[in-house]
């Protein structure tokens, strides 16, 4: 108690006289926690409960559901200092964590900013699909989430059955082969209109925006979009410019929305390209060549209805 005291911010002299014990014993176990954790104390004291009761371990384990994520010594100062228990074995800590749902795991990073503007993103493309809603289910207005894929002969590397004495290999003679897709999926249709292209830039980029007007004929184009160079270009800035010249906003024949910087989740085409990515690792070793593979990745989007629950992140259409 006089450490948890001392790390509370109370003076010496104030601890000195709540718990009845001499300044020295408070800087012995100040001192031996420094240098030894949790140990220290244990050495300092062999008195101590080694397992908690019920009430206590329930109690625990409710505490446990307040954070995210923990650090080892937290939970073995909250035993020590509340319930006056020390464990022998950090096994019994992690036996805890373990009954609260709680593993080790890596962290990943996460952008807080990117949230924020994801969220304000998010509302702002909702009220705009809300006050479109008549045209868009007219089909005077057509929404288009689109983005850019680049297939590559190792992402048919996957996990088969094999046996335990032997490596399983997959004939890759060049595993950077590339191909590149345009993809748009239709937000009412739930359909992916794809167009292959060597590489992603403003010059292919306006070919695929062509491409979208040619298969919406008499329909404007809603198009949502990630912020990519090659989307915010002089040059796609001009051909948009040429196509909607003279027309008042709310008649042009191609408006696009760029998503959240950093938040690939705003894009639900994301779910798109990893259904048949999945589906080729699943038979990877039934695929012979990367011209196979294209072949399959390119049926299997051609005819598919996506239908996943993120495609009504911004509103239900029908």
């Amino acid at each position: 108690m006089a450490l948890k005291l001392v790390y509370q911010s109370y003076k010496y002299e104030e601890i000195q006289t709540i718990l009845d014990i001499s300044v020295g014993s408070i800087t012995t176990w100040k001192q031996a926690y420094e240098k030894d954790g949790i140990l220290g104390l244990r050495l300092k004291h062999k008195g101590r409960k080694s397992h908690l009761n019920t009430r206590q371990r329930e109690e625990v384990l409710a505490w446990l559901q307040t954070k995210e994520c923990w650090e080892l010594g937290e939970l073995e100062y909250k035993l020590a200092f509340e319930y006056d228990v020390l464990y022998e074995s950090k096994r019994s800590y992690y036996d805890l964590f373990d009954a609260a749902g709680i593993s080790w795991k890596k962290t990943s990073s996460a952008n807080p900013k990117a949230n924020e503007e994801a969220v304000a993103a998010k509302k702002e493309i909702s009220s705009l699909l809300a006050s479109r809603r008549e045209d868009i289910e007219a089909g005077l207005l057509r929404v288009l989430l689109l983005d850019e894929y680049h297939l590559l002969w190792g992402d048919s590397i996957g996990y088969v059955w094999g046996r335990t004495d032997q490596e399983i290999s997959i004939p890759i003679s060049k595993e950077r082969d590339k191909q590149t897709y345009y993809g748009a999926v239709d937000y009412l249709g739930k359909n992916l209109l794809l167009k292959t292209y060597d590489t992603a830039n403003s010059k292919n980029t306006i070919d695929y925006l062509s491409y979208l007007l040619e298969e919406s004929p008499n329909q404007q184009l809603l198009i949502f979009w990630d912020g990519a160079s090659y989307h915010r270009s002089k040059e796609i800035q001009n051909f948009l410019a040429s196509i909607n010249q003279g027309l008042p906003l709310e008649q042009w024949k191609i408006y696009c929305v760029r998503f959240a910087p950093n938040c690939p989740s705003q894009n639900p085409i994301e779910d798109v390209w990893l259904q048949p990515k999945a589906w080729l690792r699943r038979f990877c070793a039934l695929i012979p060549t990367f011209s196979h593979l294209k072949w399959i990745f390119e049926w299997l989007i051609q005819n598919t209805t996506f239908d996943f629950p993120s495609l009504q992140m911004y509103g239900a259409f029908s």
